[in-house]
């Protein structure tokens, strides 16, 4: 949970400083790249080994992150030179967040039980965005659990039209009803 606080924070001020420079989603891409990187578990035991001297570390990065922004880079030395390399994940989910609220979009996720075909998609994005009145980036999953239908997932809002979650209803409304009755 530290972690995950911290990393807003960080996302925060560099977001701020992405905006003074103008390059809000240049460093977005740079994010991105820098949470890829670090999804690798061998780079970032590295990272995290007491041993290895932080300028070996700071080095590593150097070489892996060249092309990065050097404001970027100076925000993952710093979290590498704190030992918190853990934040980059929340440093790169904030910022896309920040990102995202800036440009006037909004990602959805939407769960069904089968495979979406493009017309559906659309017609999915088409609806959400008539909610929402924002831009929609859409995230398909598949999830057969679900039975049928779909789940809507919009920020912290959740809309189930699954048919599991219309049989979960309908069973705890006989068991209420056994219960009453009894």
């Amino acid at each position: 949970m530290a972690q995950q606080l911290s990393g807003k924070r960080y996302a925060q001020a560099i977001f701020d400083l992405a905006l003074e420079n103008g390059q809000a989603e240049q460093w977005g891409e740079d994010l991105a790249v820098v949470a890829e990187v670090f999804e690798d578990p061998e780079f970032t035991a590295l990272l995290k080994h007491a041993d290895v001297p932080a300028a070996n570390k700071l080095a590593a990065t150097a070489s892996v992150l060249a092309g990065i922004n050097p404001l970027v880079r100076n925000l993952v030395d710093l979290l590498v030179s704190k030992n918190s390399v853990g934040s980059i994940a929340g440093v790169y989910s904030g910022y896309g967040e920040l990102l995202d609220r800036h440009l006037g979009r909004q990602r959805v996720e939407i769960t069904t039980a089968v495979p979406l075909e493009s017309a559906e998609t659309d017609r999915i994005s088409s609806f959400v965005n008539g909610l929402i009145n924002n831009e929609v980036v859409l995230t398909t999953m598949v999830d057969e659990s679900i039975i049928g239908g779909l789940v809507i997932q919009i920020g912290d809002r959740l809309l189930d039209g699954s048919t599991k979650a219309r049989l979960d209803g309908l069973r705890n409304r006989l068991h209420t009803e056994i219960a009453a009755s009894a």
